[in-house]
Formats: C-alpha cells, sequence, structure tokens
C-alpha cells in the first residue's frame, strides 16, 4: 500500500511524527517571528543605550523624545516584552508537533492569537507616541537624531510583523481540526504470476508452475475382494414327517 496524504492540526503535524528543522524555519511564522524579535532588540536598545540626555538646564537624565520619560518607558517595556514572548512563542511552535491532545494545541494557538493581536495594537500605540513626541522636540543639538528615528522606524516594523502573526495564527484558528486529512492508501494491483500476493512475497523465492498428478481410473472389470457379498437369510427347510403331536 502506498499512503497519500498528509495530517495536520492547528497547522502542525501530527504526534509521532518528528521534527523537521529545515521545514521550520522555512515556516512564514518562524520568518516573521524572527524579524519580530529583531524589532524589538532594535527598540529597546536605542532607547536604552541612547534614549536618555543631559539638558543643559539639568543635572537629570531626560528621554529624547519631548523629555517625556513615559514614552521612553512604554517603548522600553513593549520591547523586552515582545523580545521574551518572541521567544516563548518560537518554543512553543517547536513543541506544538509533540502535542498528541488536539485541545491542547487549540489553546496554545489562541494563545498565539490573542497576544499577537494585542501586541499589533500595542506597537501602534508606541509608534504614535513617539512620532508625536519626536515632533514636539525642538531642540535636537544634542540628541541623537539616528537612535530616535531608528526607534520610531522599527517600531512601525513591529506593525507589520505583528500583524502579520496575527493574521497566520487567525489562519491556523479557522482551520483547527477541520485540516486533518486522513491517510489514503492505494491498493496494488495483484500480481497473478506468483502464487502469493506481492506483499508477502520472499524475494529470493523463484516460482514453478505446479502440475497436478494424475491417476488412471480403477477398472470395473476386476472384481474387487474387498466388497463383501449381499446378505442371503440362511433358510432351514421345514420337515413335517418327524413331528408327532403331543399326547394329553
Amino acid at each position: 500500500m502506498e499512503e497519500t496524504g498528509s495530517t495536520s492540526v492547528y497547522g502542525a503535524s501530527l504526534a509521532g511524527g518528528g521534527f523537521n528543522v529545515q521545514k521550520f524555519i522555512r515556516q512564514p511564522q518562524t520568518i516573521v517571528r524572527l524579524l519580530s524579535w529583531i524589532f524589538a532588540i532594535v527598540v529597546f536598545a536605542c532607547i536604552t543605550t541612547e534614549g536618555y540626555i543631559n539638558p543643559p538646564n539639568s543635572a537629570q537624565a531626560k528621554c529624547i523624545f519631548n523629555s517625556n520619560d513615559s514614552a521612553c518607558h512604554y517603548a522600553t517595556g513593549i520591547g523586552v516584552i515582545a523580545f521574551l514572548a518572541c521567544v516563548g512563542f518560537l518554543v512553543l511552535d517547536v513543541y506544538l508537533p509533540f502535542m498528541s491532545n488536539a485541545q491542547e494545541r487549540k489553546y496554545a494557538v489562541m494563545v498565539d492569537l490573542g497576544f499577537s493581536g494585542a501586541w499589533t495594537f500595542l506597537w501602534f500605540v508606541c509608534f504614535c507616541l513617539l512620532a508625536s513626541q519626536w515632533g514636539r522636540t525642538h531642540d535636537i543639538s544634542s540628541i541623537p537624531e539616528d537612535a530616535a528615528r531608528a526607534t520610531i522606524a522599527f517600531s512601525f516594523f513591529s506593525i507589520a510583523t505583528w500583524g502579520i502573526l496575527t493574521y497566520l495564527a487567525l489562519g491556523r484558528f479557522r482551520r483547527g481540526a477541520n485540516e486533518v486529512t486522513l491517510p489514503t492508501y492505494a491498493e496494488q494491483p495483484a500480481d497473478h504470476h506468483t502464487p502469493y500476493p506481492p506483499t508477502y512475497a520472499p524475494t529470493s523465492y523463484n516460482p514453478t508452475t505446479y502440475t497436478p498428478t494424475t491417476y488412471t481410473a480403477y477398472p470395473s472389470s476386476v472384481p474387487d475382494l474387498h466388497q463383501q457379498p449381499a446378505f442371503i437369510p440362511n433358510i432351514q427347510p421345514h420337515d413335517d414327517a418327524g413331528y408327532q403331536p403331543p399326547n394329553y
């Protein structure tokens, strides 16, 4: 029999199918998740390294985005959580094919869908906040402009990547268990040249033509010595001459 068909649940193969590293890396969700991971690093790294400066009239470091520390704190928090979430979901994507329970896979995809949708919205808020505060910043003589622009740009890119992750998770959730296709088997045509089915025929077997043994008919003219004769009753003749009636 030849197996024709693949089996998968919630975008991952059934348990016991093994883990293919090359296939996992080439998956769209893996590529987009890695991009989201890199973008998150750029955002919080730019703010933590060059996002604060000391104004001329103050000894306390201020955020480069219009001296609004809340904007820097928000972007840093969103970036760090997104960085950790990408690592966690990558591990979950690796572990998903080993889940034998479809309900557990459903919950995993639901968590991915909910978190990706929420972080798409939060990155949009982050981008709008940083762009707004940067537009209100007037004194940019001592501000590292490249770091500020990179933070805003990669916040915008993160909206796109997390939006794609939301779309991919939604697609996996909608397919769900309906994506299961039981494997079908195609019967091979029977080989009539061999006395055994092709599945069980030994490789070293050399079939030969079988000629049945024929026997001549037993002649009917020869008496059968083993046949018993027909039953003939032995009737004794009655002789009434010697019969004498009894005397009373």
